[in-house]
């Protein structure tokens, strides 16, 4: 045996219980050879029931946290155990609400216990402990406790109710174990709660009542509503759940266990999906039929960013941010994938070639960057959707912009010059491709040289003139010097396969010093085009710009 020990775990999950039972085993004198208490015996029976005993002392650390109860503690461990052959076991739970100074007065008697002297601490916040007195941890042994699983409560729950003689549907302990999240004392609790406003005869219907429990069957209400786009219905939806007296609060958690369990059958039709009552499966189902995976893993986001900045429990109107959180769902932009956006191009391109004088008739299509970043499609023609960084994977449309909407919108240029142009000659083509390739492999470059050339924009000039425009900087006054030059030069020309004369000079608006954003967002979206021609297209054919 050790001489202390840590339990760690979350609240109701038998931490006490077992330091109990282990107190049990070590004092029994009937234990079975592996251990086992008989849980019979006088002093199984009043360990077991919190009796007083003098081997066994249980101590609320919450209620003697200061560093003189910690030296009482001491002092009285340093006596033997009543009776030869039995051990001394204090239980101090809520070990973490100890202070620095209590742990440095018990740390003496932890390195150099007394034989036959066992220590049991019992926390929820083991992160405390190392906080106060690191040292302490390294002198117990530590086991963590783990959340009890549904199925499990359920068993349980199920064996109390036939020991009292009483029937329960599997539906309403479902939901009493699903409202436990995993501690079997509060299931028990709640049971115990139920019995006594039912008077013994439990149904599902009585359970969500007495718990303050949204039915499941109102989540999918909202998610169709949410799927039909039926903005306006979101306010009545809400307003009924206030009329039938559910806590939003409450609404809120199980519509996000309700979110999470439909973004799972999305993914996995198969999935047992242990959260969901078996009768309401199909209905699920045919809800997660109706969104893309992306756009459910969007509202989830949504929803735990509510959670996060703590804006939800801190508000005196949580019907106002939960309504706007529905609305953003609804709002919410589509998933498209990138070859129905590649097809609707090419379609729109050859319309536009049959029929030049309905050009401008044609629905907008809205692109995003390549390499499988978030492409858009609006419902109105004359809006457009972001062309976004290149390692984003899902693609997003809005049906219509509203106040919820999420995604930022380009809007076609009207600027005079802010379109960009794409049909640039094949060789400015093939000198974008050799920078790049200068870059990627650096032979040549001088060195530390080139991020600064990745954030620069080249430009063919005349004859064998490159422009090369940094922003002002130490990048720039770099560039400007002769023998630097020379070398990318030098570089440069081993790439693109003929002599270069390279010009540097400063981006943007030189007389100010400053590039303004609308010039680095073009900057950044011609830097877009020069390496990917499908892209380019689409923002030629759309007159699109890029707006983040």
């Amino acid at each position: 045996m050790a001489h202390a020990y840590l339990f760690c775990g979350p609240r109701g999950v038998g931490k006490t219980t077992l330091a109990r039972v282990l107190a049990m085993a070590l004092n029994c004198p009937k234990r079975t050879s592996d251990g086992e208490p008989c849980s019979e015996c006088e002093s199984c029976m009043r360990i077991w029931s919190g009796q007083t005993s003098l081997d066994v002392v249980e101590i609320d650390a919450a209620s003697n946290r200061g560093v003189d109860d910690a030296r009482d503690l001491r002092e009285r461990a340093m006596y033997a155990p009543s009776e030869g052959g039995r051990y001394k076991v204090y239980i101090v739970d809520e070990a973490h609400m100890l202070t620095r100074e209590a742990w440095n007065a018990l740390l003496k008697i932890l390195e150099e216990p007394p034989p036959r002297i066992i220590f049991v601490f019992a926390t929820t916040e083991p992160h405390k402990i190392q906080q106060a007195a690191s040292p302490i941890l390294s002198r117990c042994q530590r086991f963590d406790f783990r959340r009890i699983g549904v199925a499990d409560i359920i068993a349980r729950l199920s064996h109390v109710l036939v020991g009292e003689g009483i029937a329960a549907p599997e539906d309403a302990l479902h939901t009493i174990a699903r409202r436990a999240d995993g501690a079997m004392r509060d299931a028990l609790s709640l049971l115990d709660q139920v019995l006594a406003f039912t008077g013994g005869e439990i149904t599902d219907e009585a359970v969500g009542s007495i718990l303050g429990l949204v039915p499941q069957e109102r989540y999918v209400e909202l998610f169709e509503i949410v799927a039909g786009r039926r903005h306006g219905e979101i306010f009545r939806f809400v307003e009924s759940l206030l009329e039938e007296g559910y806590d939003l609060v409450e609404f809120y958690h199980g519509l996000a266990d309700a979110q999470r369990t439909l973004l799972r059958l999305r993914l996995d039709p198969q999935d047992a999906t242990p959260e969901l009552r078996p009768d309401l499966r199909e209905l699920y189902a045919r809800c997660a039929a109706r969104f893309e995976a992306g756009d459910l893993v969007r509202m989830l986001a949504l929803l735990a960013d509510l959670e996060v900045d703590g804006s939800f429990r801190k508000t005196a109107q949580p019907r106002m941010l939960i309504e706007m959180l529905l609305l953003r769902f609804s709002y919410l932009d589509r998933t498209v994938e990138l070859e129905e956006l590649l097809r609707s191009i090419g379609t729109a391109a050859e319309g536009v070639a049959r029929s030049p004088d309905r050009a401008a008739a044609a629905p907008s299509v809205i692109t995003g960057s390549t390499g499988g970043a978030p492409v858009s499609r609006a419902a109105a023609p004359s809006r457009s959707a972001p062309v976004r960084d290149r390692d984003t994977v899902p693609a997003v449309a809005p049906a219509a912009q509203g106040p919820g909407a999420s995604t930022p919108i380009i809007e076609p240029s009207s600027a005079a010059g802010s379109k960009t142009d794409v049909s640039e000659p094949p060789q400015r083509h093939e000198l974008a491709k050799g920078w790049q390739r200068m870059i990627d492999e650096g032979v040549g470059l001088p060195s530390g040289i080139r991020p600064f050339l990745q954030a620069a924009m080249v430009a063919e000039g005349e004859g064998d003139r490159v422009v090369l425009a940094l922003p002002p900087g130490p990048g720039l006054e770099r560039l400007q010097s002769p023998g630097v030059r020379a070398r990318v030069e030098a570089a440069l020309a081993r790439y693109v396969g003929r002599q270069v004369r390279l010009e540097v000079e400063a981006a943007g608006n030189v007389g100010a010093g400053r590039v303004s954003p609308e010039e680095l967002r073009r900057e950044r979206l011609a830097r877009l085009v020069e390496r990917e021609p499908v892209l380019g297209r689409a923002v030629e054919e759309l007159d699109l710009e890029l707006l983040d």
